[in-house]
This record gives C-alpha cells, sequence and structure tokens, in this order.
C-alpha cells in the first residue's frame, strides 16, 4: 500500500474535466496531469480554456481545451470525442461544471432557477451519459462536484441546493447501474473554498467571510488542493472499493446545519 500515492500514479491515463478552466475544477485536472494524466478540459470560454491548457503544457503536462455548454448533449459528446480521439479511453471523469448567483427564492425568476439545474444537474447527467461509451471499463472513475448545500439548507441558495442535492442521488443511483460494468461513481461535497468565484460572490467582503469563516469548526476555509487531494484519491486505486459515496470536505461545517448568507451584497426578498 505504500506506494499507492507514488509519483506518475496516472501515467498514462485520461482525464476529462468539466468546468475545467478554473477554480476547483482546475486545480483537479493540474493534480491529475502532475501524476502523469492526460486532461480533456471543457468549459465555455476557449480562451480561459487554452490558458488553463498552456498552464498545464507548461509544466509538462498533456492537456487539450474543447469549448462546449454541458447543457447541450451534442456539445458534451463532441468534447468527450475530441478528447478520446487526442488521448484514448477515458479512465477519469470530473463532473464540476456549476452555476451560482446569491438570491432569495422571491428574489430569483424562473429562468434563474433554471440555469443553476440546467448547469449543475442536467449538465453532470450529460456529461455521464455521453461519457459512458467513453470510459475505460472496467476501472473508470467518475466523480461529480456536489456541496453540502445538498443536504444543509442555506438560505439564498434554493435553486443551488436543489440542483446538488439531484447530483447526489443521481450519483448514488448510477453507482449501482454502473458497478456491474466496474465504474465507480462518487460525489466530493466541499465545504467553503477560498479563492474561489463561488465565495468572492457569497463572502464578497472581510465582515461576511469572518462571518462565514466563524461557522466552520476548524475556523478555516479550505483549500483547492485539499479537493484535489480528495479527488486524487477517489480516483486511485486506494478507493477502489468506494462507490456510491458523497465525501464531505467542510471543516465540519454541515455538522452546525442550516445558515444564510446574510451578508451577501444585493440579496432582496
Amino acid at each position: 500500500m505504500a506506494d499507492i500515492f507514488r509519483d506518475g500514479l496516472f501515467e498514462g491515463k485520461v482525464a476529462f474535466v468539466t468546468g475545467g478552466g478554473s477554480g476547483i475544477n482546475l486545480r483537479i485536472a493540474e493534480r491529475f496531469a502532475a501524476q502523469g494524466a492526460r486532461l480533456g478540459l471543457m468549459g465555455r470560454k476557449q480562451e480561459k480554456l487554452d490558458r488553463a491548457a498552456e498552464g498545464i503544457r507548461a509544466a509538462g503536462g498533456k492537456a487539450l481545451g474543447i469549448a462546449g455548454d454541458v447543457r447541450n448533449y451534442e456539445a458534451c459528446e463532441k468534447a468527450l470525442g475530441e478528447t478520446r480521439e487526442a488521448f484514448g479511453e477515458i479512465d477519469f471523469l470530473i463532473c464540476g461544471a456549476a452555476g451560482n448567483f446569491p438570491a432569495t427564492v422571491l428574489g430569483m425568476s424562473a429562468n434563474g432557477f433554471k440555469a443553476v439545474i440546467d448547469i449543475d444537474l442536467l449538465g453532470t447527467f450529460n456529461t455521464c451519459r455521453a461519457a459512458y461509451e467513453h470510459l475505460s471499463k472496467p476501472g473508470a472513475s467518475v466523480i461529480a462536484i456536489s456541496a453540502t448545500h445538498a443536504f444543509v439548507p442555506i438560505a439564498y441558495q434554493a435553486h443551488v441546493c436543489a440542483a446538488k442535492a439531484g447530483i447526489d442521488i443521481f450519483c448514488k443511483t448510477l453507482a449501482i447501474e454502473w458497478a456491474g460494468a466496474g465504474v465507480r461513481v462518487n460525489a466530493i461535497a466541499p465545504g467553503p473554498v477560498d479563492d474561489t468565484e463561488g465565495m468572492r460572490r457569497l463572502a464578497p467582503s472581510e465582515e461576511a467571510r469572518r462571518q462565514s469563516m466563524a461557522s466552520v469548526p476548524l475556523r478555516r476555509f479550505g483549500s483547492k488542493d485539499e479537493i484535489a487531494d480528495l479527488a486524487l484519491f477517489l480516483a486511485s486505486d486506494a478507493a477502489a472499493y468506494i462507490t456510491g459515496a458523497i465525501c464531505v470536505c467542510d471543516g465540519g461545517q454541515s455538522l452546525l446545519g442550516s445558515r444564510s448568507f446574510s451578508g451577501v451584497a444585493g440579496v432582496t426578498s
């Protein structure tokens, strides 16, 4: 067991990451690339993907950026097909594309609610469904990026709570359906992660950051590296008997129950 996390752990492997141009998902991609994986990155903006892929290549890795919207099934098919054509069968699928904005239920439109559901939940379905034919089976690992919103109600986040709850039960269902093919399906539920667009929106001021950090028993925000470490573990042989799990990484915040982002600017009822 001592060499499970050796350098070159994912040498010869291929990973496909949605939302891979920035944030948590890019850090996961970078960590997988550092372990030898070749990366297909999907996102909506080609320029951002090109920068991300170039950064991975500059560090000695191999990466391809493919613009597309996960809400569009054909776009997912195209991006996955191009990744397979460039690198081969896909070993790791990271479903990380997400949308968020702070608003009360009465303060958001039906289109705003639908947009988050479509990016997060429909996007996860589209990516997984389109990826199946490209996955290396048995042995492939699917990881969805969820959130503790899935099981802890949070004011101003009803759309995200609904989307993430859907992702969690979808992953558990998929874990049952794909187990016979040797494909593992798990989800990561991060809490507040520093230096991400989500936290910049939900805690835009120092006072909001202080209040949010006070709600975490470990008294700090998580880091993108810590989420990437968890993804690295779940994709590795060290987690070979883990499927259908929702792995919480939130410093204990969800143990304290529901909360609201009362410090968010511009939120109205």
